[in-house]
């Protein structure tokens, strides 16, 4: 058995998965393989029968069914048309507002975010029907791209969320407490963006002029009928949870049980639809599972060589105040975004971090808040911006990649502010699960 000193375990650790993935390896490959040699140079062939019980015990645990459910129900609302439906209905209520129509793509992606869970469900839906509306109706095509970007992130932190149910799943924690805990952040930093657009269109009227078309009050009042359906589904899926009618992954089969559902009494649901989103989800939870299994072993072998504790050290050593190392993690998150996508840190990061915030004294469930922001603002800075490619992959061909960066930049702006509130004044997070909980 080597007794290596744990600042090296680190470097060997670390460094051998960056250079992996340098060379194109997949995360899950990187991880799997470092780990793996790790423990065979440490515990020889004993160090591999931990590859066996990790992945037994990462598995066995029910909350993982939730993930294919949540990603199933939002896919199946994205491919049913509701998106088109909102817009339409946005267009009707606030175009007339200068930026009335930005406020409402802002709107609408809060909406996607309670249904779908995901950060690209809203990107894409939107980038393909709001974004030639709003650039026809005249709106500056960088605010139009980092209105869509930035709103499409808010499915990281309004439940429910994908993201904050694998954080539950690595720190133990209650996923109705998470998913109530981001439900006040989510719609403030939505109340941000709408306050940002209402100002920028205010100073200068060209960036959002409002539309020509009038409706009349019926018509208005009509179009509200599409709020029937999300609404009833948004309800009752943060309703059960939230409020322990059911647990997490049975309200997530009612979530996929309702889109089909919607999809069905809007005559939108098909074969080819289902063929399309069943197959999604599988590639989806393949990809994510595979990154758990290699995660969990990759800090199974890197915590129990005594590695973890390096962290702790370090703080205990230089006497650090226990906020300077809440912010130290996140500026870790924020450059780690730029060039890792949102999973991989997390995976990485938060069986690390988690046992360091929780000897700090502070909450966990605060502390998942913040890295969920943290998250939002890595989908938009490049190089490696998730959103940044989502929107390049729907915008037409005079919206350059510059542009798209451009328009992420005031935005990010506004999450770091955003963060900055919850970190100063951790009861915008934690308000609504002491209430409830």
């Amino acid at each position: 058995m080597l007794d290596l000193d744990p600042l090296v375990i680190t470097l060997i650790m670390f460094a051998s998965m960056l250079v992996l993935m340098a060379i194109g390896s997949p995360l899950s490959f990187a991880l799997l393989t470092c780990g793996a040699v790790m423990a065979y140079l440490v515990y020889g062939d004993g160090g591999l029968d931990l590859l066996i019980t990790s992945t037994f015990s990462s598995m066995d645990n029910f909350l993982l069914v939730a993930l294919p459910m949540f990603i199933f129900m939002g896919l199946v609302l994205q491919r049913s048309g509701l998106t088109d439906d909102l817009f339409s209905m946005m267009h009707k209520l606030m175009g007339q507002w200068p930026g009335g129509l930005g406020i409402g793509t802002v709107i609408i992606c809060a909406l996607i975010a309670a249904m779908a869970g995901v950060s690209g469900a809203a990107t894409v839906s939107l980038g393909i029907i709001a974004l030639p509306s709003m650039l026809k109706h005249g709106y500056d095509k960088r605010l139009v791209t980092g209105t869509i970007m930035a709103g499409g992130a808010l499915g990281f932190l309004i439940p429910p969320s994908v993201l904050m149910i694998i954080y539950a799943f690595l720190s133990r924690d209650s996923v109705g407490k998470l998913f109530a805990a981001g439900l006040v952040p989510g719609l403030m930093l939505a109340t941000i963006y709408i306050a940002y657009i209402l100002i920028r269109c205010r100073i200068d009227p060209r960036m959002g002029p409002p539309a020509t078309e009038t409706y009349s009050a019926m018509e208005k009042l009509a179009s509200l009928r599409f709020l029937i359906a999300p609404g009833l589904l948004i309800t009752t899926v943060l309703g059960c949870i939230i409020g322990g009618v059911t647990s997490p992954s049975e309200a997530s089969a009612i979530g996929a049980f309702g889109a089909l559902v919607i999809a069905a009494l809007q005559r939108r649901l098909s074969m080819d639809m289902l063929k399309y989103v069943m197959l999604s989800t599988t590639k989806i939870m393949g990809m994510l599972m595979w990154i758990a299994l290699a995660a969990v072993f990759f800090s199974k072998i890197y915590v129990g060589l005594g590695a973890g504790q390096i962290v702790t050290e370090l703080v205990e050593d230089n006497d650090l105040a226990p906020i300077w190392v809440i912010i130290t993690m996140l500026a870790t998150y924020f450059i780690l975004g730029m060039f890792l996508d949102d999973f991989a840190i997390l995976f990485i990061t938060i069986p690390l971090f988690v046992p360091i915030v929780k000897d700090l004294g502070y909450d966990t469930t605060w502390f998942a808040v913040l890295f969920v922001l943290s998250m939002q603002s890595a989908y938009l800075t490049p190089p490696f911006g998730y959103n940044l490619f989502y929107m390049r992959s729907v915008a037409p061909k005079d919206i350059t990649i510059g542009d798209i960066y451009w328009s992420a930049i005031p935005f990010v702006i506004l999450q770091i502010f955003g963060l900055a509130l919850v970190v100063a004044f951790p009861q915008i997070a934690m308000w609504l699960p002491g209430l409830l909980f």
